[in-house]
């Protein structure tokens, strides 16, 4: 007999509280394991799961969710993980290891989340509408910025909009730029 799977014991607790408010922590002792967020993100992105959190409603609270209906067995888009381990490095090597949309790396801590940051591969444009796993559309984004990104980020801005903002900013927003800057790449 097969062993039950993280993601089984996620779909399980939540199809027990179909409606309610669960935690983090409540779907973490339900599957059993650490990384149950991403089991969490593979029902709702990849099977279709109405699974809402703080980015979806208002009423919820960071680390709170809801499986707002039952989920509907129909399948109208397939996912696959197609993203190989040579395209992965490209891209997390000419992002240089960085999330593309804070600017945090890897084994920093979050200061969100106050946990060490980890790498994901997003896309700039989402699978579900029409994005492909190519290069030109991928992009290294930390778990937080991942988590947050689905469908709404744009792509990462251009560098002459991105200096015409620093420059518009104020001499102590400036000065804060050019500290994290000289942190960031050794010169500080």
């Amino acid at each position: 007999m097969a062993k039950e799977s993280a993601k089984d014991r996620v779909r399980k607790f939540l199809l027990a509280n179909v409606g309610r408010i669960v935690t983090g922590e409540e779907i973490s002792a339900a599957a059993g394991i650490i990384e149950w967020a991403r089991r969490l993100r593979e029902l709702r992105d990849e099977e279709g799961w109405p699974i809402h959190s703080h980015n979806d409603d208002a009423s919820l609270k960071p680390g709170e969710y809801r499986l707002v209906t039952p989920p509907s067995m129909r399948k109208d888009v397939a996912f696959e993980r197609a993203i190989s381990r040579t395209l992965r490095s490209q891209v997390l090597d000419r992002n240089g290891f960085t999330c593309q949309m804070c600017g945090l790396t890897p084994g920093e801590v979050d200061p969100g989340t106050g946990r060490k940051v980890h790498m994901h591969i997003g896309h700039i444009v989402d699978k579900s509408l029409g994005g492909k796993d190519e290069l030109s559309n991928l992009r290294a984004l930390c778990s937080s910025c991942n988590e947050g990104a689905k469908n709404v980020t744009q792509q990462k801005p251009s560098t002459i909009w991105l200096l015409s903002q620093v420059r518009r900013a104020g001499i102590d927003e400036q000065r804060a730029v050019y500290g994290w800057l000289a942190t960031k790449f050794g010169d500080g």
